[in-house]
This record gives structure tokens, C-alpha cells and sequence, in this order.
């Protein structure tokens, strides 16, 4: 276990050359950008089960936007297949598609241990979760739960703290979000390079947790229990919290980036003056370059407030890279394993490097919506907004005007989310604080893109720790907030339930 290396998958190094920067998936634009004609929809559409609850009314017909195809404006891309979510915003510039291709390939490609011939990619570890970013983020989308055989949980990851009880140790959680474990720091890292050990290995057993719908149907959730064991470096804290978390998709990173703050709290504001029981909440969580308090917008707590920090912060924790923005190697006092070993450089990671990976998560496009012209389609999405789902998972955004961002600048998106932190009860809470958002709250997972996981990924695991099997099973365990909501799809007619279904592949 002290050299899992070879277990890890690697990617053949790319020359960065014209037929890297330059191809077909680059040069496509005419082909897979979306046409914004506008999408027909039938207001005559109505339920014909004689048991369906929730008929499409001329009032909710009219409220669907007939350009909802394009998930994220301009920049929605038509393309389906396994590489449909690596593909640029179609109203990228050729011009700038080089800079997307050049961030695609630090991306993409394995870091390796230093000292290495290959300089602007070493410096890889010593202790880490992946040697890729590819690795977590298959092809740009969703990792997965360890599976029978795995020897170890590639695109899973467990984040770790204490509580915080003291003065100081509240001060610091203003800062870095969480109190890390004295000796494992504030995430379990199972890979270690030749000569050093890795600080554990995790285990997921599941518990069957039956759920019986009105038609009676019987699905069957997964309650999973997280074992860590063979550590390496001491025993964990007696109070340590623990998270699972699997990748989340990259589509769309630079377009929620570009949402107002303003939107943000109207959103939650709303909300609460709506008395429905939904009270989404901003995250605030520690800008390191602005040195201050910011709006939380990434990872499955809104943990992140740029796209910037969130990819440091994964080169740090997740590969052992240092950079200009966290330049402290990813270990405690207890491990000295790091000042042992060879470094990359200081930084390891250097700002162009992220600069070009800032560009290309950014700029990473949404795929289009499919079958919206489908009745049943068109039932679901009524069913949709009639239980209540689109108040957190918000349909229409439109983004800022920034002028150094051209691609993204006000655009009209459908990401079906607020970006707000909600309770979502307690069958899904981790019981672990990330700034502001408690053992219950997550933040609301945007949708678009939903349709595309089994082609691009090959699995359909769903939510936060991969739990879900499939979009009902994420949904039935909606709780909290979404409880109401959760409650009314227990309640559906079978052919109501899968047109909700059907409308939530579609996105």
C-alpha cells in the first residue's frame, strides 16, 4: 500500500501542438453551438392519465421559456456522447480556444513526482487523493462511490474536523471554514509516493432504507456508513467530523461564478418572506487573495467563493500541490514526510498554470437540453414547479456584465439552482460545520446537465456522497426544507412520477 502509483489511472502526456490545440473537439463551433430559434411548445398539452394529478394548465405552459434549451445562453453547446461536457463555450473566440486547450491539458494530464524532466508538471504528493484532476472529474463530469474491487476511493474523498470550542479555534474557522484534525488535517488523503504512506483507506457498507410510493412501488435508498482504517500517522481525533464527498460535474463553473451577489441574497430573502418554509441562506466563507469575507458559490457546502480558490485548493488537498494562493504543502506537524521529500518548486503550481486551468473551468460549456418538444417532457416540468422544486432549484438566472468576460457577460441561464445553502434534513446531514452552513445544509446541486451522467460518466450516483443510484433515490431523499416537496413525490400517480422523471433527464 505504500506505492499505489500504479493503481491510479494514467494519461499519456500531450504535447501542447497544433493538433492538440487545434482539435475536432475544438473546431466545432458551427456544428454544436445552439440555434436560439425558439423552441415550440404546445399550450394544448395536457395530462391524459385519468389518475394524473398535476395537468399542464395554459398559466404554467406560458411560464415555460420556449429558449430553456440553451441551459447556459450562448454558451450552450449541442453535442451528446461521453465527451459532452468537456467541450468550450460555443461563443468562445478561436482566438481564446487556445488558452481553453492549454488548460485542458494541466487538467487533464498526470502530475508526477519531483524532481521530474516533465518540470511544469511535478511535484505531485507526497501524501494526495489523485495524481489528475481528471481522475475525480471523469471527462469534466461526476465522480463515483468506491465499487466492489476498488483498492482505493479515486474520485471520493473525506473531509475531516473537530469541533471548534475555544476563542482561538473559533477565530480560525472564520478563516479556513473548519478546525482540521490535529494530525489528518482537513482531509483524508489515501495515495502516498514510494517511500511514504498513505494516511488511510476508507470503506463504504450500505444499509437498505425502504421507501414505499402511493402506487406502490418499493425503492429501495442506501444509507452508506464510512469506515477509515490503516492509519498511518495516529489515531483520529476522538470528536473528529467526518464528510463524504464525491467530484461534482465542472459544466457551467464560470457562469455561476458570474452571478450577482445581489441575486443571491434577493434569492434568499424571498424566500423567507414567502413563509413556505424554505430559508436558503448565503455562505460566507474566507477569500485567501482578497484576504476577507466573500459570497460561497463552490463544493457541495458553497466552500469556495471563486473558481480560482476552488481550483487551488483541489491542487493542494487533492494532488499535494502548492501554489501562490494556499503555498503551505498539505500536511500537519506529525507528518514529516513532507519536508522530507523532494518538492516541485515553490510554488509547485505556478500562477500561469493557474490561470489556464481558472480559464478553462471557467469556460467549460453547459450541453443543451434534449426532448423539450416531448409531451411528457413538458408534463413533468409542470409537475415540477407545481410541488415546489423550482424554489431552490431556481430556473432562470442572468448573469453580470463583465467585460473581461465576454463569453459569460449577461447571459440568460436555466442552472436550476439558488446557490443557497438549505436543510435538507437529517437523512442526508454529515453533522459537520463549513462556515456557515451547519450538519444539515447543502448547498442546492445545479441540474442542468443531470441527463447527460450515465453517457458521459457510465453510472448515475447522485448526490453529495454518491448515495443515490439514480435521480428518484436522490430525490426521495430530499428532507428538511424539501420535505413538502419529497412528500408530493411520494404521492404522484405513476405516470405524473415519470414525467417528473422524464423532465429531469431532459436537462
Amino acid at each position: 500500500m505504500n506505492n499505489p502509483l500504479p493503481n491510479l489511472p494514467h494519461l499519456p502526456y500531450l504535447a501542447i501542438s497544433v493538433s492538440l490545440l487545434f482539435s475536432p473537439s475544438m473546431l466545432w463551433a458551427a456544428e454544436s453551438s445552439v440555434s436560439p430559434r425558439a423552441t415550440s411548445i404546445s399550450p394544448s398539452v395536457v395530462a391524459t392519465d385519468a389518475k394524473a394529478a398535476h395537468p399542464i394548465t395554459a398559466a404554467q405552459t406560458a411560464e415555460i421559456k420556449p429558449a430553456s434549451i440553451t441551459s447556459g445562453g450562448s454558451t450552450t453547446v449541442r453535442k451528446s456522447g461521453p465527451n459532452a461536457f468537456s467541450l468550450p463555450a460555443a461563443n468562445l473566440p478561436l482566438s481564446k480556444r487556445l488558452d481553453f486547450s492549454v488548460g485542458n491539458s494541466f487538467f487533464r494530464n498526470p502530475w508526477v513526482e519531483a524532481p521530474a524532466s516533465t518540470d511544469a508538471r511535478d511535484g505531485l504528493g507526497p501524501l494526495f487523493n489523485t495524481n489528475g484532476c481528471q481522475n475525480c472529474h471523469i471527462k469534466d463530469g461526476r465522480g463515483h462511490p468506491p465499487q466492489a474491487g476498488d483498492s482505493n476511493a479515486v474520485s471520493t474523498l473525506v473531509r475531516l474536523s473537530i469541533p471548534a470550542f475555544t476563542a482561538d479555534q473559533k477565530q480560525q474557522v472564520i478563516t479556513s471554514g473548519v478546525l482540521p484534525d490535529p494530525i489528518y488535517g482537513d482531509q483524508l488523503q489515501d495515495f502516498a509516493l514510494p517511500g511514504a504512506k498513505p494516511e488511510g483507506q476508507i470503506a463504504i457498507a450500505y444499509q437498505d432504507v425502504p421507501v414505499t410510493l402511493a402506487d406502490g412501488l418499493v425503492v429501495t435508498l442506501r444509507q452508506p456508513t464510512l469506515t477509515i482504517s490503516e492509519l498511518n500517522y495516529g489515531e483520529l481525533h476522538p470528536q473528529v467530523q467526518t464528510s463524504l464527498r464525491v467530484a461534482p460535474p465542472m459544466i457551467g463553473l464560470g457562469l455561476l461564478e458570474q452571478i450577482p451577489e445581489d441575486t443571491l441574497f434577493a434569492l434568499a430573502k424571498a424566500q423567507k418572506a414567502a413563509g413556505e418554509g424554505i430559508s436558503g441562506k448565503v455562505n460566507q466563507v474566507w477569500d485567501v487573495k482578497q484576504q476577507t469575507l466573500a459570497v460561497g458559490r463552490f463544493g457541495w457546502k458553497a466552500g469556495q467563493p471563486t473558481v480560482m480558490q476552488q481550483n487551488a485548493a483541489a491542487f493542494n488537498g487533492d494532488l499535494g500541490l502548492t501554489s501562490a494562493v494556499f503555498p503551505t504543502e498539505n500536511c500537519t506537524s506529525h507528518q514529516s514526510v513532507c519536508q522530507a521529500m523532494p518538492s516541485g518548486g515553490e510554488p509547485e503550481v505556478s500562477d500561469n498554470v493557474l490561470d489556464f486551468v481558472e480559464f478553462y473551468a471557467r469556460h467549460l460549456a453547459v450541453p443543451s437540453r434534449r426532448h423539450v418538444n416531448d409531451p411528457q417532457v413538458q408534463r413533468g416540468e409542470a409537475v415540477f414547479a407545481d410541488i415546489g422544486c423550482q424554489r431552490c432549484h431556481q430556473t432562470h438566472l442572468v448573469t453580470a456584465k463583465n467585460p473581461a468576460l465576454p463569453a459569460l457577460s449577461q447571459q440568460v441561464i436555466h442552472p436550476y439552482t439558488d446557490l443557497l445553502l438549505h436543510d435538507m434534513g437529517e437523512g442526508l446531514a454529515d453533522h459537520r460545520d463549513e462556515f456557515l452552513a451547519n450538519g444539515r445544509e447543502w448547498r442546492t446541486a445545479p441540474l442542468w446537465g443531470l441527463g447527460y451522467t450515465q453517457e458521459v460518466n457510465g453510472h448515475t450516483f447522485l448526490l453529495h456522497d454518491g448515495r443515490a443510484r439514480n435521480v428518484l433515490e436522490a430525490v426521495l431523499w430530499h428532507g428538511g426544507e424539501a420535505q413538502a416537496s419529497r412528500d408530493k413525490v411520494v404521492g404522484l400517480s405513476t405516470s405524473d412520477r415519470d414525467a417528473l422523471l422524464a423532465f429531469l433527464n431532459s436537462l
